[in-house]
Protein backbone atom coordinates (compact mmCIF):
# COMPACT_ATOMS: atom_id res chain seq x y z
CA UNK A 1 0.00 0.00 0.00
CA UNK A 2 1.11 3.51 -0.78
CA UNK A 3 0.51 5.94 2.08
CA UNK A 4 0.65 9.72 1.55
CA UNK A 5 0.46 12.51 4.11
CA UNK A 6 -0.99 15.63 2.51
CA UNK A 7 -0.72 17.59 5.75
CA UNK A 8 -2.83 18.32 8.83
CA UNK A 9 -5.11 15.25 9.31
CA UNK A 10 -5.34 14.26 5.65
CA UNK A 11 -3.85 10.99 4.44
CA UNK A 12 -4.19 9.13 1.17
CA UNK A 13 -4.19 5.32 1.11
CA UNK A 14 -3.74 3.44 -2.16
CA UNK A 15 -4.08 -0.28 -1.35
CA UNK A 16 -3.06 -3.32 -3.34
CA UNK A 17 -6.70 -4.40 -3.11
CA UNK A 18 -9.73 -2.27 -2.31
CA UNK A 19 -10.75 1.36 -2.76
CA UNK A 20 -8.42 4.33 -2.51
CA UNK A 21 -9.18 6.35 0.62
CA UNK A 22 -8.53 9.93 1.71
CA UNK A 23 -9.05 10.97 5.33
CA UNK A 24 -10.12 14.38 6.65
CA UNK A 25 -9.37 16.57 3.61
CA UNK A 26 -8.82 20.25 4.41
CA UNK A 27 -9.34 23.68 2.88
CA UNK A 28 -5.86 24.57 1.56
CA UNK A 29 -6.21 28.29 2.31
CA UNK A 30 -7.21 27.54 5.88
CA UNK A 31 -4.30 25.34 6.89
CA UNK A 32 -1.62 26.37 4.38
CA UNK A 33 -1.03 22.93 2.87
CA UNK A 34 -1.13 22.29 -0.88
CA UNK A 35 -4.41 21.39 -2.60
CA UNK A 36 -5.03 17.66 -2.66
CA UNK A 37 -4.87 16.58 -6.30
CA UNK A 38 -5.14 12.83 -5.74
CA UNK A 39 -8.50 11.26 -6.57
CA UNK A 40 -10.21 8.82 -4.23
CA UNK A 41 -12.92 6.20 -4.25
CA UNK A 42 -13.83 6.81 -0.61
CA UNK A 43 -13.40 9.88 1.62
CA UNK A 44 -13.82 9.61 5.39
CA UNK A 45 -14.37 12.84 7.31
CA UNK A 46 -14.48 13.28 11.08
CA UNK A 47 -17.29 15.87 10.84
CA UNK A 48 -19.15 17.83 8.18
CA UNK A 49 -18.71 21.36 9.56
CA UNK A 50 -14.97 21.84 10.10
CA UNK A 51 -13.22 23.14 7.00
CA UNK A 52 -9.90 21.73 8.17
CA UNK A 53 -11.30 18.21 8.29
CA UNK A 54 -14.33 17.87 6.01
CA UNK A 55 -13.64 19.09 2.45
CA UNK A 56 -14.62 15.96 0.58
CA UNK A 57 -16.07 18.26 -2.09
CA UNK A 58 -12.51 19.20 -3.10
CA UNK A 59 -11.50 15.59 -3.86
CA UNK A 60 -11.58 14.35 -7.45
CA UNK A 61 -13.06 11.03 -8.50
CA UNK A 62 -16.69 11.45 -7.33
CA UNK A 63 -15.90 9.58 -4.09
CA UNK A 64 -18.30 8.00 -1.67
CA UNK A 65 -18.24 10.11 1.51
CA UNK A 66 -18.54 8.70 5.03
CA UNK A 67 -19.02 11.09 7.95
CA UNK A 68 -17.53 9.41 11.03
CA UNK A 69 -19.62 11.53 13.39
CA UNK A 70 -22.81 10.35 11.69
CA UNK A 71 -21.56 6.76 11.92
CA UNK A 72 -20.78 7.18 15.63
CA UNK A 73 -24.27 8.60 16.29
CA UNK A 74 -26.03 5.83 14.36
CA UNK A 75 -24.79 2.55 15.75
CA UNK A 76 -21.04 3.01 15.38
CA UNK A 77 -20.46 1.08 12.14
CA UNK A 78 -21.17 1.26 8.43
CA UNK A 79 -19.87 -0.26 5.20
CA UNK A 80 -18.78 1.61 2.10
CA UNK A 81 -17.25 0.06 -1.03
CA UNK A 82 -16.57 -3.11 0.92
CA UNK A 83 -14.75 -1.31 3.75
CA UNK A 84 -16.22 -1.40 7.25
CA UNK A 85 -15.84 1.93 9.03
CA UNK A 86 -16.39 2.07 12.78
CA UNK A 87 -16.49 5.30 14.77
CA UNK A 88 -16.88 6.75 18.24
CA UNK A 89 -18.06 10.25 19.08
CA UNK A 90 -15.62 12.91 20.29
CA UNK A 91 -15.51 16.69 20.72
CA UNK A 92 -13.13 19.53 19.95
CA UNK A 93 -11.13 21.27 22.66
CA UNK A 94 -13.49 22.89 25.15
CA UNK A 95 -11.63 26.21 24.84
CA UNK A 96 -11.32 26.32 21.06
CA UNK A 97 -10.71 29.98 20.11
CA UNK A 98 -12.82 29.80 16.94
CA UNK A 99 -15.92 28.03 18.27
CA UNK A 100 -18.11 29.07 21.19
CA UNK A 101 -19.45 25.53 21.46
CA UNK A 102 -16.95 22.69 20.88
CA UNK A 103 -17.65 20.98 17.58
CA UNK A 104 -18.60 17.32 17.65
CA UNK A 105 -16.61 14.89 15.53
CA UNK A 106 -15.87 11.22 15.17
CA UNK A 107 -12.73 9.16 15.65
CA UNK A 108 -12.74 6.25 13.24
CA UNK A 109 -11.24 2.91 12.22
CA UNK A 110 -11.10 0.82 9.06
CA UNK A 111 -9.09 -2.09 7.65
CA UNK A 112 -7.32 -2.00 4.29
CA UNK A 113 -4.89 -4.60 2.88
CA UNK A 114 -5.31 -6.43 6.18
CA UNK A 115 -3.92 -3.45 8.12
CA UNK A 116 -6.07 -2.00 10.90
CA UNK A 117 -6.00 1.82 10.72
CA UNK A 118 -7.31 4.27 13.30
CA UNK A 119 -7.70 8.04 12.89
CA UNK A 120 -8.17 10.37 15.87
CA UNK A 121 -10.27 12.94 14.04
CA UNK A 122 -10.20 16.26 15.91
CA UNK A 123 -10.67 15.21 19.55
CA UNK A 124 -9.64 17.96 21.94
CA UNK A 125 -10.06 16.58 25.45
CA UNK A 126 -8.76 13.67 27.57
CA UNK A 127 -10.10 10.38 26.27
CA UNK A 128 -12.71 8.49 28.21
CA UNK A 129 -12.13 4.84 28.99
CA UNK A 130 -14.42 3.86 26.13
CA UNK A 131 -12.59 6.19 23.72
CA UNK A 132 -9.25 4.72 24.75
CA UNK A 133 -10.49 1.18 24.28
CA UNK A 134 -11.72 2.10 20.82
CA UNK A 135 -8.06 2.03 19.71
CA UNK A 136 -7.31 -1.45 21.06
CA UNK A 137 -5.75 -3.70 18.40
CA UNK A 138 -4.68 -0.83 16.13
CA UNK A 139 -1.90 -1.51 13.63
CA UNK A 140 -1.49 2.07 12.37
CA UNK A 141 -2.60 5.06 14.43
CA UNK A 142 -2.87 8.53 12.89
CA UNK A 143 -2.15 10.46 16.09
CA UNK A 144 -2.86 14.09 16.99
CA UNK A 145 0.62 15.25 17.97
CA UNK A 146 0.44 19.03 18.24
CA UNK A 147 -1.11 19.49 21.65
CA UNK A 148 -2.81 22.86 21.19
CA UNK A 149 -6.39 22.74 19.78
CA UNK A 150 -6.40 18.95 20.27
CA UNK A 151 -5.86 16.70 23.27
CA UNK A 152 -2.70 17.35 25.26
CA UNK A 153 0.30 15.11 24.75
CA UNK A 154 0.16 13.44 28.21
CA UNK A 155 -3.42 12.42 27.47
CA UNK A 156 -2.42 11.07 24.06
CA UNK A 157 0.49 9.15 25.54
CA UNK A 158 -1.74 7.60 28.20
CA UNK A 159 -3.81 6.03 25.44
CA UNK A 160 -0.76 4.95 23.42
CA UNK A 161 0.88 3.30 26.44
CA UNK A 162 -2.35 1.56 27.34
CA UNK A 163 -3.53 0.44 23.89
CA UNK A 164 -0.08 -0.08 22.32
CA UNK A 165 -0.73 0.64 18.63
CA UNK A 166 1.96 -0.95 16.49
CA UNK A 167 2.84 2.04 14.28
CA UNK A 168 2.11 5.64 15.25
CA UNK A 169 2.11 8.27 12.51
CA UNK A 170 1.88 11.82 13.90
CA UNK A 171 -0.38 14.46 12.33
CA UNK A 172 -1.86 17.87 13.18
CA UNK A 173 1.42 19.26 14.58
CA UNK A 174 3.20 22.51 13.83
CA UNK A 175 5.18 22.69 10.60
CA UNK A 176 6.71 25.44 8.49
CA UNK A 177 3.37 25.53 6.66
CA UNK A 178 0.86 24.98 9.47
CA UNK A 179 1.94 27.09 12.43
CA UNK A 180 -0.73 28.17 14.93
CA UNK A 181 1.18 29.97 17.64
CA UNK A 182 0.75 27.45 20.46
CA UNK A 183 0.75 24.26 18.41
CA UNK A 184 3.82 22.15 19.17
CA UNK A 185 6.58 21.10 16.81
CA UNK A 186 7.09 17.38 16.30
CA UNK A 187 10.00 17.29 18.78
CA UNK A 188 7.60 17.66 21.71
CA UNK A 189 5.77 14.50 20.67
CA UNK A 190 8.93 12.57 19.86
CA UNK A 191 10.40 13.34 23.30
CA UNK A 192 7.98 10.74 24.71
CA UNK A 193 9.68 7.92 22.75
CA UNK A 194 13.09 6.32 22.72
CA UNK A 195 15.23 7.43 19.80
CA UNK A 196 15.58 3.83 18.63
CA UNK A 197 11.79 3.59 18.27
CA UNK A 198 11.50 6.51 15.81
CA UNK A 199 11.77 6.26 12.02
CA UNK A 200 11.60 9.00 9.39
CA UNK A 201 10.05 8.55 5.97
CA UNK A 202 11.99 11.54 4.52
CA UNK A 203 9.15 12.15 2.13
CA UNK A 204 5.40 12.51 1.86
CA UNK A 205 4.83 8.93 0.67
CA UNK A 206 5.67 5.61 2.24
CA UNK A 207 5.06 2.01 1.21
CA UNK A 208 3.56 -0.08 3.97
CA UNK A 209 2.72 -3.78 4.09
CA UNK A 210 1.06 -5.90 6.72
CA UNK A 211 4.23 -7.96 7.13
CA UNK A 212 6.16 -4.76 7.90
CA UNK A 213 4.01 -3.78 10.89
CA UNK A 214 6.28 -3.84 13.98
CA UNK A 215 5.62 -6.09 16.94
CA UNK A 216 5.73 -3.19 19.42
CA UNK A 217 5.05 0.51 19.17
CA UNK A 218 7.20 2.51 16.77
CA UNK A 219 6.78 6.02 15.37
CA UNK A 220 7.00 6.95 11.72
CA UNK A 221 7.39 10.67 10.97
CA UNK A 222 6.31 11.64 7.46
CA UNK A 223 6.83 14.82 5.48
CA UNK A 224 3.84 16.51 3.84
CA UNK A 225 3.07 17.04 0.16
CA UNK A 226 4.61 20.28 -1.19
Amino acid sequence: MKLTWFGHAAFGLEPDAGPTIITDPYTPEGVGYAPITQAADLVIISSDDDSAHCRADLIDGDPVVVNALTVAQNGGATEALGVEVTAIEAAEWDHHPEHEVPGQNGMYRFTLDGIRFAHMGDVGNPLTDAQQRFFEGTDVLFALAGGYLTLELPDLMEMIHRMRPKLVIPMHFRTLTYRPRNTMWIESFLSHFKEDDIDFAFGATHDIKKDDIPERTRVLVMDYVR
